[in-house]
């Protein structure tokens, strides 16, 4: 599966997760929350997140999301930070690959994209089935070295 955007040049490392077992909603807001942090403070949110620390805010899906102090409707997404937090280590892996700055990386696209689904069936009584679903959920990120003058 392609990215969503092309870049080209060699300032730029890149790192794709494919059928994660994670929420999409909760998934497409710290995508927003994480979009242009540096990539240290992107790791150390996501650190929060995970030992509940910090909300994330959302903006979108936010029926019975209840207000955190500060931020407004929020939630603690810990296993998507867990997945975010991995794919973001393996995309600095690639930087360090290239030879990018590690320290002046920061997170110049991330997103969140619906997956396969995953049916299944449980039989149930009578003769009877029910369909489990099990969605998944595909995270793209790209980083980019910043220069100088930005």
């Amino acid at each position: 599966m392609p990215y969503s955007i092309k870049v080209e040049g060699d300032k730029y490392a890149k790192s794709f997760g494919r059928d994660l077992p994670i929420s999409l909603k909760d998934a497409v807001n710290l995508c927003r929350a994480l979009k242009g942090m540096r990539l240290e403070d992107a790791k150390d949110y996501l650190e929060d997140i995970i030992n509940k620390k910090r909300a994330v805010p959302y903006f979108r899906y936010l029926d019975s999301i209840s207000h955190r102090r500060g931020i407004g409707p929020g939630k603690y997404p810990v296993k998507e930070a867990k997945y975010f937090l991995k794919i973001l280590e393996n995309a600095e892996a690639n930087a360090e690959d290239k030879d990018l700055d590690t320290d002046n990386l920061y997170i110049m696209h991330i997103a969140a994209h619906k997956g396969r689904i995953f049916k299944s069936y449980m039989p149930r009584a009578y003769g009877r089935s029910t369909e489990i679903r099990r969605d998944r959920v595909h995270l793209e990120v790209i980083l980019k070295e910043r220069s100088e003058e930005e």
